[in-house]
């Protein structure tokens, strides 16, 4: 694990923050992120119930809890989003939205939630904040659930991808370098359907003037490594391909 102190948020980029935590027994790190936009904010995959003091704890260190107006989840897994309805009790607001893909909130609203529920893929796939600001989502279906989706921040270039481009591993630090792709292998091959699955969402992903991908688990992936990133996923068998 790297020198930088991971007790507190750590700053992504201009009013993005990184609140997540490090699952030990899983070996295993999750990444909720936060977009501060003025007086609002989203909160990007809010993580799981046993770690939710330790996320709110790093949000509270940001901003207060009642600014956030949108929890995004890219799929239902529970270490993704089942502490939502514990947010929804600190954060207390009667407008607070949960964005999703439609078959994902089938799914979410089993965790006992009471705010609005915000199907993606049935509002344009987009959603605009108070200031204008417009978060994008892009289905990326059986990476590794139907509904899984990712987010694009336009204003920061920042592509919030949920799984893909995650990595479990040992040595780990909240940015990587070109020696981080290898870590990324493990993963795929596990949760992947077939690299066949990956190649249209990996083309839209090229397509785009990232700057940053934040996976959901792993490290971020800055600039300088996109390009390799997909090439790297493009080329790697995974699920199927395997047996």
């Amino acid at each position: 694990m790297s020198g930088m102190d991971y007790s507190g948020p750590v700053a992504v980029t201009r009013d993005i923050w990184w609140v997540g935590f490090h699952d030990a027994e899983a070996d295993m790190h999750c990444n909720p992120y936060l977009i501060v936009d003025g007086d609002e904010a989203v909160l990007i995959d809010s993580g799981s119930i046993p770690q939710f003091p330790v996320i709110m704890r790093k949000i509270i260190d940001v901003i207060r809890p009642s600014q956030i107006s949108v929890v995004v989840a890219s799929h239902p897994d529970p270490d993704v989003c089942s502490n939502m309805a514990v947010v929804e009790d600190v954060v207390e607001r009667d407008d607070l939205r949960i964005a999703a893909h439609s078959a994902s909130l089938r799914l979410i609203r089993y965790y006992g939630l009471r705010s609005a529920l915000y199907p993606v893929d049935r509002s344009d796939w987009r959603l605009t904040l108070k200031s204008g600001r417009v978060l994008e989502f892009i289905h990326t279906p059986h990476l590794h659930f139907a509904g899984s989706m990712a987010t694009w921040d336009p204003v920061s270039g920042t592509l919030f991808s949920s799984d893909l481009f995650g990595a479990m591993d040992h040595d780990w630090a909240l940015f990587g370098d070109t020696n981080y792709l290898p870590d990324m292998n493990a993963w795929h091959e596990m949760i992947m359907p077939a690299r066949a699955v990956l190649g249209s969402v990996l083309d839209r992903f090229e397509a785009m003037p990232v700057e940053r991908i934040c996976p959901q688990h792993g490290s971020v992936i800055e600039r300088a490594h996109v390009k390799a990133a997909i090439a790297h996923l493009r080329n790697l068998p995974c699920g199927l391909d395997l047996l």
